[in-house]
């Protein structure tokens, strides 16, 4: 890994491959996680709307049952945060919960970039410019890496 400063790192694709097994469970955790947190926030919502349009002036029956669970998503929410500072401590970026899209700084012809790697996906095989996004992704296997950008040859640390 290049390092210019205290916080800035580069990742070559060796060590980007390296990271990938815990990376990837931890990725699979964020996916399964945020999609069950997205359903169960968009039930809440309509459970909350029905029980709101049913109560008027009584007491709501529900508003106990409805705060546990709003608990229980706050708790997952408070989950995904730790996976996601778990990565970061690994030097990637999640791009994209939905689809576990993940980043790692690297430095291509001495410009940083991105290698880009999504689950289910089995290793780097792609870079993108920083504002590129995932539809600017290019292959590392064609792309001019030398030195010490992100093929890795050799890298200075």
């Amino acid at each position: 890994m290049v390092s210019t400063d205290e916080e800035k790192k580069y990742f070559t694709v060796e060590e980007v491959n390296q990271r990938l097994p815990l990376v990837r469970a931890i990725v699979a955790d964020v996916v399964r996680l945020y999609h069950d947190v997205h359903d169960r926030r968009e039930r809440l919502t309509k459970v909350r709307q029905i029980s709101d349009s049913n109560t008027r002036d009584q007491d709501n029956v529900y508003a106990e049952e409805l705060r546990q669970m709003e608990d229980e998503v706050d708790k997952d929410i408070a989950e995904l945060q730790k996976f996601i500072d778990e990565l970061r401590e690994l030097g990637a970026e999640l791009k994209d919960p939905v689809s576990g899209l993940i980043d790692f700084l690297t430095l291509v012809e001495g410009r940083e970039a991105y290698l880009c790697w999504k689950l289910g996906e089995d290793d780097i095989g792609y870079w993108h410019e920083l504002n590129a996004g995932f539809q600017g992704r290019q292959s590392v296997f064609e792309s001019l890496f030398t030195g010490e950008d992100a093929a890795g040859e050799e890298s200075s640390e």
